[in-house]
């Protein structure tokens, strides 16, 4: 209705005219009753304070030519008109059909993300009101069940890690690894500014890593690896810790590139020789079979929970994990938050309670750990459902199965003429790499040929690892059927024979 016609309306009806009148403002004046910077004069006083004469300068870098300068009435949006709920999901609809969803057989593609199968009981769990609504455990009477969940996560994760402390928890492996770079630092109290990282590592863990690190001034270092293993080069290795200017050495296991790296004690003790940390980030469903980073001796593990019941969920969210030896000074600058377990007063009953909160919410943000703004609480609870579900005899069966179907699908293509696989001559989990350089095709020829015929390949890698040339990395997990292998294999024959 128009504005000046309802005021009168009002005006006859409630006898409260001004009340609504000032109201009905927020249609189109410049003054809004809730609002207490809102009076000209106090805008005035702000733009003043920070050196600006009107408001229009804050948008200085937006370009002329982007910015609108007609009637707000008239602008052409949308569809031009208000849609009805069935107009819009009939559109988006239309959009998403567009999306190629890959099922049968999965994608061949890992690098971070996998895709691993989530038990119907891990939805039905997290998708109940208790835990869906939760968002942060900040008053512990009235959040304890959630508090417990988050417990048993932390219990579980420990006992698979085979460390002492583990936090409820990180964004994803990468945030979780900057986050143990920066804890190496403050341990050596900034005097150590370097950390050192295998040439091999996800380059995309390192991308937001550096981001992490950059203002604090923290170097990161490649160290070599051999050419023919895959495997971290110990000599390059200790003539880069002979500075002594170290804070931590971080090595994968398995590796980016899915080979197993089975040096990975000898560098944690090499890096203690020379007084620094040892950090390992690992995938977890690798531990039903490899040693947990706590037998290697690990100072602080890191890695991805997303294997762990989360789905692949088009990026997220996923889950980062962060653990650490039993050591006070190291556990005092873990970020996030720990869940505890202790007793009621009258020592009866068990209870819990946020036992370290070192996010800058909690504590004066100059001495916080970590400024993490929300936490993975619903995908804590998830993995710890899945955990329980697979307890350990579980994960070494689910361990076994992905090792031997992946070596099986790396067998078959490596009987391909023309292609190479694995790359290196290291045993391998889960996901292995595979040189197309002899078949005289381009990796991306070959990988949309492949998307034509319903498979997605795996992931291109040459564009970060130029010595490898046309390689692509592939992963297999126990969602691939024998059938699904033997699919891909046959595709990848067709398409080479035929080049």
């Amino acid at each position: 209705f128009q504005a000046e016609d309802g005021i009168r309306d009002v005006e006859r009806s409630r006898g409260l005219g001004d009340v609504y009148k000032r109201q009905l403002w927020c249609l189109g004046l410049t003054i809004y009753p809730w609002l207490p910077n809102s009076p000209d004069e106090i805008k005035k006083e702000m733009l003043r304070k920070i050196g600006v004469e009107k408001i229009e300068d804050l948008f200085n870098d937006i370009p002329e030519k982007a910015r609108f300068r007609g009637d707000w009435n008239k602008l052409e949006i949308g569809f031009g008109k208000p849609l009805s709920e069935i107009e819009v999901r009939r559109i988006v609809d239309s959009l998403l059909d567009k999306n190629k969803v890959f099922k049968y057989p999965p994608p061949f593609m890992g690098g971070g993300a996998w895709p691993h199968y989530v038990p119907a009981v891990v939805k039905y769990i997290i998708s109940r009101g208790e835990f869906l609504t939760t968002y942060t455990p900040y008053q512990a009477e009235i959040a304890t069940g959630l508090m417990q969940a988050l417990f048993e996560y932390q219990s579980m994760m420990a006992e698979l890690l085979e460390m002492e402390v583990v936090n409820a928890s990180m964004y994803d492996w990468a945030s979780a690894a900057a986050e143990a770079f920066l804890t190496a630092s403050r341990i050596t109290r900034g005097k150590k500014s370097k950390i050192l990282v295998p040439s091999t590592m996800n380059p995309l863990h390192l991308r937001v890593i550096k981001t992490y690190l950059w203002p604090k001034n923290i170097v990161i270092e490649k160290v070599k690896n051999d050419p023919e293993t895959g495997l971290l080069d110990l000599e390059d290795l200790k003539n880069k810790l002979s500075n002594k200017d170290v804070a931590a050495v971080y090595t994968e296991n398995p590796s980016f590139l899915g080979f197993i790296e089975v040096n990975a004690r000898d560098i944690g003790e090499i890096a203690h020789d020379y007084d620094a940390l040892y950090i390992m980030g690992v995938d977890p469903i690798s531990l039903g079979l490899l040693e947990a980073p706590g037998k290697l001796g690990a100072d602080l593990a890191v890695g991805e929970g997303q294997p762990l019941g989360l789905g692949l969920n088009f990026g997220g969210p996923y889950l980062g994990i962060f653990a650490a030896k039993w050591s006070m000074k190291m556990i005092r600058q873990m970020p996030g938050r720990i869940m505890g377990l202790t007793t009621t007063l009258d020592g009866k009953d068990f209870a819990f309670s946020m036992i370290l909160q070192t996010r800058e919410q909690h504590i004066r943000r100059e001495k916080a750990t970590s400024n993490i703004c929300t936490n993975e609480a619903l995908m804590a609870v998830a993995a710890a459902v899945y955990m329980a579900l697979l307890g350990k005899h579980g994960f070494k069966k689910l361990g076994e199965l992905i090792y031997y179907r992946s070596h099986y699908a790396a067998k078959k293509i490596n009987e391909i003429t023309g292609v190479k696989a694995p790359v290196y001559k290291t045993d391998f989990f889960k996901e292995f790499t595979v040189s197309f350089n002899d078949t005289g095709l381009k990796y991306s020829i070959i990988h949309k040929k492949l998307l034509e015929k319903g498979v997605h390949g795996g992931l291109y890698i040459g564009d970060w690892f130029p010595e490898l040339g046309e390689t692509a990395l592939y992963c297999v997990t126990e969602l691939h059927s024998k059938n699904d292998i033997d699919l891909l294999v046959s595709l990848l024959k067709e398409i080479i024979e035929k080049r």
